[in-house]
């Protein structure tokens, strides 16, 4: 068992440094810096600690009481200014949801490509999907009858192996991100799926068309309900919209911009949750 987590980390880690082997040469000057950027949606959320095991962590949480929960899963920078932005877009939909991002880098954020690589490179992967199902508890036990969980790139990826993996989880959405079979079969998926991919995105085997239509294969032959999206003219992370976002994107090379298939997006998200979380 441990092998086998061992190979799935290193399996998705390899096609994350590949992609940023891409987007982001060697050069100094292609680093990406958002220590001055603004977490303007950080007084929104409040801190709380959730128990997983013998260990503790921090989680962000946003939205109603008793609303349906949705865990929020961060991209490979941390639980940073966009992933926050994120979850209060979340919590703000139509009827109403309760939004929680779990610290899976236990309060560490990638300030560049080169940190961020770093900090997926020593993510315990099958820990990240127990820190999940502690986050879904968590939901259920403090007002939250039907919990879903979505997550943005290597969130996304976790996203789907939660809905094979964990069984509290009651439906899932991801963004540009498929898990490494050593991960997760999404084959065996037990929850309701929906997925959103780029056409445009260059992330082989793990976001890019061959990727997402492969996975939506795999969902069909799972028998669950499941949505796969590919959006024309879009690249990685197009989710990605506000100032300081854009400006991090721009940076790394992807300049594409489409507010049209980003609300479509969130249309079909809001759509797929409020479906199949509501009491």
């Amino acid at each position: 068992m441990a092998s086998a987590s061992l190979s799935a980390t290193k399996t998705l880690t390899s096609r994350v440094l590949a992609l940023a082997r891409t987007i982001a040469p060697s050069s100094s000057a292609r680093r990406v810096q958002i220590r001055s950027m603004a977490d303007s949606a950080a007084t929104q959320l409040k801190k709380v600690q959730i128990q997983r095991e013998d260990t503790t962590f921090d989680a962000y949480v946003v939205g109603k009481e008793d609303a349906p929960g949705i865990v929020v899963l961060q991209e490979w920078w941390g639980v940073d200014f966009e992933i926050k932005n994120h979850a209060l877009k979340i919590s703000q939909l139509a009827p109403g949801f309760k939004a929680l991002i779990p610290d899976l880098y236990r309060g560490k954020v990638g300030l560049d490509v080169a940190e961020a690589q770093h900090l997926m490179e020593d993510l315990d992967w099958p820990g990240a999907v127990k820190d999940i199902r502690a986050s879904v508890g968590w939901l259920k036990a403090n007002g939250s009858q039907k919990v879903g969980v979505t997550g943005f790139c290597m969130g996304g990826a976790l996203s789907i192996a939660s809905a094979v993996l964990v069984p509290e989880v009651d439906a899932a959405v991801a963004f540009y991100g498929v898990p490494s079979p050593e991960l997760a079969d999404p084959a065996q998926t037990k929850a309701p799926v929906q997925a959103h991919f780029g056409e445009l995105d260059d992330f082989v085997g793990f976001s890019d068309v061959t990727a997402a239509k492969s996975l939506e294969e795999k969902l069909k032959a799972s028998g669950v309900p499941s949505e796969v999206y590919i959006y024309p003219g879009n690249r990685h992370a197009f989710m990605n919209r506000s100032p300081d976002a854009v400006n991090r994107r721009k940076g790394m090379g992807l300049t594409d911009e489409d507010e049209a298939a980003v609300e479509l997006a969130w249309s079909r998200f809001q759509t797929w949750m409020t479906r199949f979380l509501s009491p």
